[in-house]
């Protein structure tokens, strides 16, 4: 009996040891492992706390028009900068313990793992705000033992080394309240039109129910889940004294309004300009050595609003109701700075960029270059060719060319370069090519920076040359700067984070590209398409456009099969029109083919209204003179078409259009001459 009392204790003295040796082996391993994590949390240092923030667009008058995301929508905004009342419902909801734990809640970690391990899953969490933010920040969604144990480690380090406000304000800028907003200042505005400093008890209950599952508690996909979540939380803020009854049940009465479909329109301005702003600035930073992938960059551009409204209702009033696409965009004269961009119809369904992407014919709107190269090499205003039907040899006459003008015909017999120009007589341009040579159009088209063909073919003559819309746009802009080139940019300065100013526009020195004098002949001559005076065998390209004008305009069109062009000025703005089918349809139907030009007069007028008219004004060298159209000679009351046309000084004409007019004593003098009778003479002196 005794030694079976003796077996007893021995044994239980063996388990006590055991016991103890085991019990203080892991506290020892606890205060192991707890001093070693704190070796690793200060040799690691602290978390950064920073995450890829939106870029945030001003127009050229420093309003914001939008913003862009390398991944996530997020806007970073300080504590004090979010309502209470959100801040309080997040914590009575997502961790009530807060303030009061180091980073872990460890009766829920228990609850949490009893749970876990009888459904042999990861079916509860216990997550604290602390170690939600670690895993928004660093870690992924994976339900795995690694990734918990990753993200206990991140949420001590971060425990160790922020204070509790700063943990909180990381984790509301990073929480996903779903639809692509991450944090709660995207939220506020996508769901509510608001920042999240103005978010009421209701608004604030609302959203802090949808981070459970963004997908499952938005309002937008489930408003009556939503809801019954806001109901929740408003109770769990009742328990826990952030709230009275009374303002329980006002928020759970208030009416809430959704403003999605506001943040959705105004997410869509200007999105092709954005997308061009963009890649220009990642240009700019890049040359700083700098990221713009790290977001937080504020950037002015040069988006006018007015200009980007007024070509937007332009577009909505005359496109007809079909795949037809568009583009446009306006330049500023003196700066090049872009103005406004549309680069199609919709970007939603297709953000290839029309403007700037695609290259098209742009038939006789490059012909104004074709002219330049002429004046250049002995031609002027009234240059006279015979422009009848032609049939053009070439290629060391294996090959021959027969140019059709738009409608067909053809003029009877000489035409002036100014009349030319102005009713885009195709016979006309493949003379004067022939006159002056491949080699100095190709030149002034690389002067232009304009893309040109090594080929002798004299269809270059009449834009079969492909060219992006923008790059032709730049072109005019440069010839209404009295031919001095223009470097076109969407940006104005760039901010990076801190609001330090990492980049701001200079105006870059540049050359002149023709002469000044050479740029106004052009320029007058582009006026002469809204002239009826020049209409022949064919209307002057833009007459149909003269009713609506109020300003002076000078500007081209340009017609393929698939294409239509207009580009034109005034001494302050570019803008620049293509209509087309993304496949090259033909175009045929007269509501197709009118568009760009609908389009066009629509801009400028909207853009102009009110304002005074502006003349281009002429530099020295060059002379305005009254001319017969017909003959290209100084005009009489005896030659019925007449107009002002400018010319260099030394081209001024010195011949009358007409030997006899009835009220100049010149001619009575000449007609007398013919008579003998000195007393006959004397009547008429």
């Amino acid at each position: 009996m005794k030694r079976e009392n003796y077996r007893r204790q021995r044994k239980r003295r063996k388990w006590i040891k055991y016991t103890t040796f085991t019990a203080v082996a892991a506290v020892f391993a606890v205060v192991v492992g707890f001093i070693a994590l704190r070796v690793y949390a200060q040799i690691a240092g602290a978390p950064p706390l920073t995450v890829p923030k939106a870029s945030v667009f001003f127009d050229n008058n420093g309003n914001r028009i939008g913003d862009y995301f390398s991944a996530e929508r997020r806007y970073w905004v300080e504590l004090d900068e979010i309502s209470p009342y959100l801040i309080d419902a997040t914590v009575a909801v997502e961790d009530k313990d807060f303030y009061e734990h180091n980073g872990f809640d460890y009766s829920r970690i228990a609850s949490a793992l009893l749970t876990d391990l009888k459904t042999q899953s990861m079916a509860e969490g216990a997550s604290t705000i602390s170690m939600q933010l670690a895993r928004n920040l660093y870690l992924t969604l994976d339900k795995t033992w690694t990734r918990k144990i990753q993200e206990a480690i991140y949420a001590y380090r971060l425990e160790v080394f922020y204070d509790k406000d700063e943990i909180l304000e990381g984790y509301l800028n990073t929480v996903n309240y779903g639809h692509g907003m991450y944090g709660i200042e995207a939220a506020s505005r996508y769901y509510f039109g608001k920042s999240a400093s103005e978010l009421t008890l209701a608004e604030s209950a609302l959203l802090a129910g949808v981070p459970k599952g963004p997908s499952i508690y938005s309002p937008i996909n489930d408003y009556e889940k939503a809801v019954g979540r806001q109901a929740v939380i408003l109770e769990l803020m009742d328990k826990q004294k952030y709230i009275s009854v009374e303002e329980k049940n006002r928020a759970n009465s208030e009416e809430i309004v959704l403003k999605n479909e506001q943040w959705t329109a105004a997410k869509s301005k200007a999105p092709f300009f954005l997308d061009v702003a963009w890649q220009e600035a990642t240009k700019i930073l890049e040359k700083e050595n700098l990221n713009i992938r790290e977001g937080g960059w504020s950037i002015k551009t040069t988006l006018n609003q007015a200009h980007q409204l007024a070509v937007d209702e332009a577009i909505e009033d005359n496109m007809p109701d079909s795949e037809l696409q568009v583009g446009f965009v306006s330049m500023d004269v003196e700066t090049g700075q872009v103005t406004a961009l549309v680069g199609g119809r919709d970007y939603e369904d297709s953000s290839f960029n029309r403007v700037t992407q695609a290259v098209r014919q742009p038939g006789s709107s490059i012909k104004p270059f074709l002219y330049a190269a002429a004046l250049e090499n002995g031609f002027s205003p009234l240059t006279f060719m015979d422009v009848g039907e032609t049939i053009f040899t070439y290629d060391n006459g294996r090959a021959t060319y027969k140019p059709q003008n738009v409608n067909g015909q053809f003029a009877d017999g000489q035409m002036s370069l100014a009349q030319a120009i102005a009713i885009s007589d195709n016979i006309y341009a493949v003379k004067t090519l022939e006159e002056i040579g491949y080699d100095q159009y190709r030149d002034i088209l690389d002067r232009f920076s304009l893309n040109f063909s090594e080929a002798n073919n004299p269809s270059i003559a009449l834009g079969t040359t492909e060219n992006s819309l923008f790059d032709l746009t730049k072109a005019y802009n440069t010839i209404a700067n009295g031919g001095k080139e223009t470097k076109p940019t969407t940006i104005l300065e760039i901010k990076n984070a801190d609001g330090e100013v990492v980049y701001e526009y200079k105006k870059p020195k540049s050359k002149q590209v023709i002469s000044k004098e050479n740029a106004f002949l052009l320029t007058d001559m582009m006026t002469g398409i809204f002239d009826p005076v020049f209409s022949d065998y064919s209307p002057a390209t833009g007459v149909s456009l003269r009713p609506r004008m109020t300003h002076t305009y000078a500007a081209k069109s340009g017609t393929t099969v698939s294409d239509q062009w207009l580009v034109g000025y005034t001494p302050s703005v570019t803008a620049g029109v293509w209509n087309g089918y993304d496949q090259g349809k033909t175009l045929s139907v007269q509501q197709d083919m009118a568009a760009s030009k609908q389009v066009w007069i629509d801009f400028m007028e909207a853009i102009n209204k009110g304002k005074p008219n502006e003349n281009f004004e002429a530099p020295k060298g060059v002379e305005s003179v009254l001319i017969d159209v017909e003959t290209g000679k100084l005009a009489t009351d005896a030659c019925p078409k007449q107009r002002m046309v400018y010319v260099k000084t030394e081209d001024v004409p010195t011949e009358k259009c007409s030997s006899f007019e009835f009220f100049d004593k010149d001619s009575w003098d000449d007609f007398i001459d013919l008579f003998p009778f000195e007393a006959f003479k004397g009547m008429f002196e």
